[in-house]
């Protein structure tokens, strides 16, 4: 026999199958909008899911699902840091890999306002606070990339990939850049991490998005997920939504794109002098 949910006593009437049908089908992904639960906090209900429960087969797809999602992201990436810089071929694949992470997380779990405002009603804390919070992030790491100069392996791999900031359209480097920055947090901080419900999402979730970027076979880039990942998983579960580690995402994006290719630019040739 199918076991029933169980959910947390609570003081008051308890709820009729009509009201707990409702909220077993929010928890599990089904509806969105109603007061049981709403998609930004559907993660901490579905943590009462008994393991097994009928309710819980939609999680168990959710999963699959990530994990399809999961290893083609991760394939294309890899890909697309093999070509070459300000090919045709790396625009189409980092786009792809965009496309990828966008596409597969709201196939996952689908978004709404309420999913990506979370919890959250300041406009401050909304706003202000998680472009601040990137700002700061830039700040750490350019402080951080003057160091990884002098060791050798980590100033190999940021070189190689600002290569491609270097060689290529800014543009288009700056497009994929922020693209792929939404986009890794819609899959990996919005369906991955409520699919991870009930088993540590913030460190399942930046677990997996260190195995992707893995991919790339660059050690600075690891590093930097770890840590960044880190981060847009703490503001994800502290805001219920996804707009603070998004906004927080594509600042500290852009502020890296813009300004630390200078700090791993050759000098002109000493030789040449009027």
């Amino acid at each position: 026999m199918t076991p029933r949910c169980s959910w947390p006593s609570v003081s008051g009437p308890k709820l009729g199958d009509t009201e707990l049908a409702r909220v077993t089908e929010a928890a599990s992904g089904n509806v969105y909008g109603t007061s049981a639960a709403a998609p930004g906090s559907s993660w901490r209900s579905k943590r009462w899911l008994q393991a097994g429960c009928a309710c819980d087969r939609p999680t168990r797809r959710r999963r699959q699902l990530a994990a399809a999602v999961a290893l083609t992201g991760t394939g294309l990436l890899g890909a697309s840091l093999s070509t070459k810089p300000n090919s045709r071929a790396f625009y189409a694949l980092t786009f792809s890999v965009a496309g990828t992470w966008l596409v597969g997380g709201l196939a996952t779990e689908p978004l709404d306002w309420s999913s990506l405002r979370g919890e959250e009603r300041s406009l401050g804390r909304l706003v202000a606070v998680p472009v601040l919070t990137g700002v700061v992030a830039f700040g750490a790491f350019f402080g951080a990339a003057l160091v990884a100069r002098h060791i050798p392996i980590l100033n190999e791999g940021l070189t190689s990939v600002l290569n491609y900031a270097e060689r290529g359209s800014d543009s288009l480097v700056m497009a994929t850049t922020l693209a792929n920055g939404v986009a890794e947090e819609v899959f990996f901080r919005g369906s991955l991490f409520t699919a991870l419900a009930g088993h540590n999402p913030v460190a399942g979730s930046t677990a997996v998005y260190m195995l992707a970027t893995c991919a790339t076979r660059n050690p600075a880039l690891v590093l930097a997920s770890g840590v960044m990942g880190t981060l847009f998983a703490v503001q994800r579960r502290a805001s219920g939504g996804l707009l603070v580690p998004v906004l927080t995402h594509v600042t500290w994006s852009a502020l890296m794109l813009r300004y630390l290719p200078a700090v791993f630019r050759k000098p002109p040739d000493a030789g040449r002098r009027r």
